[in-house]
């Protein structure tokens, strides 16, 4: 199974090296104001895909945090029940 694993990622390293050495043209990027940007097509599409992922993992960033803390509060909730001074039943809390 290693080995699947292994030759797969071989595979795609070989396809996106394919894909950017196939895309090496420059390409410009223009914002507001008339400022502008030029750098390879591959370049940009990085810079691109870089800033999404962060974005992405920015956006699902408080989920996680509440998350967290509301496993942290259960876990206290559970070592509470779980004290030798605990009846256990449920109705302490």
């Amino acid at each position: 199974m290693r080995v699947i694993g292994w030759v797969l990622k071989v595979l795609l390293f070989a396809a996106l090296l394919g894909f950017a050495l196939k895309n090496t043209s420059p390409v410009t990027v223009r914002y507001y104001f008339g400022s502008s940007w030029q750098a390879p097509l591959v370049v940009v599409l990085l810079a691109v895909f870089a800033l999404g992922a962060a974005a992405g993992i920015f956006g699902t960033l408080g989920h996680i945090i509440r998350q967290r803390r509301e496993i942290a509060g259960l876990r206290r909730q559970l070592e509470l029940r779980r004290s030798p001074g605990s009846s256990g039943s449920p109705d302490e809390s």
